[in-house]
């Protein structure tokens, strides 16, 4: 296995045969390798990344934890399981993505804070304005009987915070690789938006 960490630029489109193909920019590390575990000490191989470089505002505990790579202190640190082929304190560039490449994505999708059941869950309404119905149109309706079972079930679709979630989208190319500016175009959309931190992994 073989990842990086990136940010989301935005969206562009790139021409590749007189095709118009929508596309997503990543700015996709330098990542260091800041921690490595192994079976033997912690049940599991994986490497753990740092990511989006910073000179302030770190507790001293985490100082010590970067300390054991080197002197850099970072933003975002995600964790890769079975990681080849690296060591501690080496810096791992988007270079090591090739074109064509079917890569997977992982981010938090857009917060749409609270909504009704209308927009989250797709619900119809009670119905139309007929019979005196005042204010129903976007009512969830009843969620169950009464006295029994006098409660409301776990997993009832209701209103609540939507977006936010953990999404990930599997198989995705790799259009263009720009190792200079440590720049990933990708096929489609990703999760999130602009500046938003993704998990890339192939």
């Amino acid at each position: 296995m073989f990842g990086l960490i990136g940010k989301k630029l935005g969206m562009s489109v790139i021409f590749i045969n007189n095709l118009n193909i929508a596309c997503s920019l990543i700015l996709a590390g330098p990542c260091q390798v800041l921690y490595l575990k192994n079976e033997k000490k912690n049940g599991y191989n994986a490497v753990q990344l740092g990511f989006d470089e910073i000179k302030k505002n770190i507790n001293s505990p985490l100082k010590g934890y970067f300390h054991l790579s080197g002197n850099k202190y970072y933003k975002k640190i995600l964790e890769f399981k079975n990681y080849v082929n690296v060591k501690l304190g080496e810096i791992i560039t988007v270079n090591r993505f090739k074109v064509n490449d079917n890569i997977n994505v992982s981010g938090l999708s857009k917060g749409k804070g609270f909504q009704g059941v209308v927009k989250r869950h797709n619900f119809s309404g009670v119905g139309s304005r007929t019979h005196g119905q005042h204010n129903r149109n976007r009512a969830p309706g009843s969620i169950g009987a009464g006295s029994s079972p006098s409660r409301v079930f776990k997993g009832m679709k209701m209103a609540g915070r939507m977006g936010g979630n953990k999404i990930t989208i599997k198989n995705l190319k790799v259009l263009k690789v720009d190792g200079a500016n440590n720049i990933l175009l990708i096929k489609g959309s990703v999760p999130g938006n602009s500046g938003n931190y993704l998990k890339i992994w192939i």
